[in-house]
């Protein structure tokens, strides 16, 4: 009986191990394959999932994450704000982009416990495309002005911004339209994935050249 179930033992280990070496054998020579014809995976402009059609720009938006890790703007597979580039800072964080060509105009940060970010959106031309992520707190100094500038870019969150709630938005100057591009988490003491600050958010899409 005991050598029976030693070789029943050793059928079933020589067996398994016959399965996984196919098994990786197989996987083996796909790779190899691959390699040798030279396919890579493809990748799609600022990381995202998907391409874009013609006409259109890749973006992605990472907001901060609570008073710790910084936000992130990437535009047309360029990152122009992030905690790397070392010109980020709390408040909110906002990228100008002509949207005709893609081309960088101005990047600044505005600490919403002191800033005042008035003037600076008054100033923004007809056919920039705005970007903007959060950091910390976005709303402490946010008076009704500042909201309906950005509420005449396209934003449909910012009139219920609140103290450090994450948000992250594409919009444009002269748009007719309320912007698809928006993210808005509250911060709320049991939802909350930080103490004291929501979870960050992360938005990707494709944003039509000269936004209406």
């Amino acid at each position: 009986a005991g050598v029976i179930r030693y070789a029943v033992l050793l059928i079933t280990l020589l067996g398994t191990w016959f399965i996984v070496q196919t098994y990786f054998d197989h996987r083996w020579k796909v790779v190899s394959l691959r390699s040798w014809l030279g396919e890579q995976p493809p990748r799609h402009k600022c990381g995202n999932q998907k391409s874009c059609a013609q006409n259109h720009f890749a973006f992605k938006i990472i907001s901060g994450a609570a008073n710790v890790v910084g936000p992130s703007i990437c535009f047309d597979d360029t990152v122009h704000m992030s905690s790397v580039k070392n010109n980020v800072g709390r408040g909110l964080n906002i990228a100008l982009v002509n949207g005709t060509n893609g081309q960088l105009l101005k990047v600044d940060t505005f600490d919403m416990y002191s800033g005042d970010i008035k003037t600076f959106l008054e100033e923004i031309k007809h056919g920039t495309i705005v970007l903007v992520a959060s950091y910390d707190d976005a709303a402490t100094k946010m008076n009704d002005n500042v909201r309906a500038l950005f509420v005449e870019l396209g934003s449909s969150h910012v009139n219920k911004l609140s103290f450090r709630d994450n948000w992250v938005f594409l919009g444009a100057k002269g748009m007719r339209n309320k912007s698809p591009f928006e993210e808005h988490i509250k911060n709320d003491k049991v939802m909350n994935k930080y103490d004291g600050w929501p979870e960050m958010l992360q938005m990707e899409g494709c944003a039509p050249r000269e936004m209406d």
